[in-house]
Parts: structure tokens; sequence; C-alpha cells
């Protein structure tokens, strides 16, 4: 039998500047669930240009020193919480964003808080993390900016489907997360008018709950015990998953942007959720064929 250490984590990434309990917390609680490793990541980015002997040697000392006591504090926060999960710790010298995306590669999850940036702020931040580990990581990435909405009977998770190779991975993930929960699922498929404006609406619709249903039909069989509802929505995607979000454990989408910028590598509506979502947004890539 394969042992939990030869399994692959979950990777938290510690925030040295903004400690993030709530995010630290969900994280330990997957690892727990799932029965893997805890891995608390924080990365040290190279010192700036303008520093130069003595004073790099003294800043690069402080940010470390920094970075060890917010690994220090956020073990202890997981071994009160979970006292017998396996856990390690790395301070790591470089990117964060790079160190991040490389640990991902043998990650079951990356986990991440939010310093709830506006868009401007995100462009402009060397310290922002959430949409670029977003758009290169190599496994599913959770946000957690707002909490889990447990009071919900029964909870439930959302799922964004489209018809793309990623959104059928989201909806693999968001089967697995709500059975582990013993929680419903309800998949979602927005629609906006003018991209089915010269067809028949009532027709359309139909064609993608047929679409919707097909998506999950294979995995239904896999959980039968697994409440599923579809739902064929009219607006805006990230308005109406962010509406969907508002009582939910947790909001997963598909990753689906091209190449140029980190934001289009990540995809508009990812993008859009992780300003916009009520609940832990989860970011899937798509399968590797």
């Amino acid at each position: 039998m394969t042992s939990a250490s030869e399994r692959r984590p979950i990777v938290f990434g510690v925030d040295a500047l903004e400690p993030e309990p709530m995010a630290l917390a969900w994280a330990a609680d997957e690892a727990d669930r799932r029965g893997l490793p805890l891995r608390l990541l924080h990365a040290v980015p190279p010192v700036i240009h303008e520093l130069r002997g003595y004073e790099e040697d003294r800043y690069h000392k402080t940010v470390r020193e920094r970075g060890d006591a917010a690994l220090d504090e956020a073990g202890k926060l997981v071994r009160t919480r979970h006292p017998d999960l396996e856990l390690a710790t790395v301070l790591a010298d470089d990117n964060p964003t790079q160190v991040l995306c490389r640990e991902s590669a043998h990650a079951e999850l990356v986990v991440l808080g939010s310093r709830r940036m506006n868009r401007l702020e995100e462009l402009l931040s060397a310290f922002s993390v959430t949409v670029p580990v977003s758009a290169q990581a190599h496994c599913p990435v959770v946000v957690v900016r707002e909490p889990e909405h447990i009071t919900q009977d029964p909870p439930y998770v959302v799922v964004g489907v489209d018809g793309s190779e990623s959104s059928a991975a989201a909806v693999d993930v968001a089967f697995d997360l709500a059975a582990r929960r013993g929680a419903a699922l309800r998949a979602v498929w927005v629609w906006q008018s003018q991209l089915i404006a010269h067809f028949d609406e009532e027709g359309a619709v139909r064609t993608l709950r047929r679409l919707l249903a097909e998506t999950t039909a294979g995995r239904s069989m896999s959980f039968p015990d697994l409440d599923l509802t579809h739902e064929v929505i009219h607006g805006h995607p990230v308005e109406e998953l962010a509406k969907a979000s508002e009582h939910a454990l947790a909001v997963v989408v598909g990753r689906r942007g091209g190449g140029g910028f980190t934001g289009m590598r990540l995809g508009s509506v990812p993008h859009g959720l992780l300003h916009r979502a009520h609940c832990p947004v989860v970011t899937v890539p798509r399968l590797p064929s």
C-alpha cells in the first residue's frame, strides 16, 4: 500500500505579510479529509536590484526570518486543528509564483488566500500570486477569499459547465469535492443571448440541457448517491455563477484561457470569479491527453 508520504500533497502558500487563517484552515481540513500530507510553502523573492552588498544581505536575512516565523505560526495553527496531520514546511528562495507552479506539478491541490486586490492592483503588484498561479498551475488551485457556506441543507457545490475540455475536468473535480463533503452538486451552464441570437431560443436551451446532462452522465454513475441538479441559466457567466456561489461550499470552473497576459491565460470567467464569488473558487486546468 502507498504511504501518505508518497502521495501528492496539498500545498498551501503561506503569506508572511498578510496571513490567511481561513485559507490555511481550509487546506488543513482538506488534507485531513483526503488523508494527504499538507505542505506549507513560503517563497522569498529575489532582492531588488537597488540593494547592494551589506544592505542586500541584511534585507534578505530579514525577509527569510519573517518567512520562517510565518511558517512556524502556520504550523502551530495546523497542529492545533489537526494534531496527527502529516505536515512539512518549506522556505524557498525564488519568485513565489514560480515556486508554487513548480510545486503544483507534484501536488493534489494548491491552496491560496487572497489579498482582495482589484485588477489594477493585481497588475501592478509584485506580490500577487492568485491569478498567475491559478493560470499556470499543473493541478487545481483553490483560492479561499470567502468562507464555505455550511449552513445550507443540504450543502452544495457549484460547477460551471460550457462544453470545453477544461470544464469537463472541472466536473470531475466538482463531483469528487461534493462527494467527500456529502454535499449536493449544482451543474450550471450559463448562456448569453447574443451567442445564439440567430437560433430558436427554446431549441437552443433544450440542446444545452442535453449537453449538460451528457457532460455529467458518466460521473453520475460513479457517484450514485450524489444529489445532482442541472441548470441552464441566461445571463453573464461571471455574474450568474457568482450568484450561484452565494450559499455554496465552493464554485468550480475550468481554466480555458490562451496565451498572452496571465489573466488571459486564466480565462475571463475564473478571473472574474476570483473577485466576485462568495465562496472558495476552484480553478481546474485541462487534463493532459
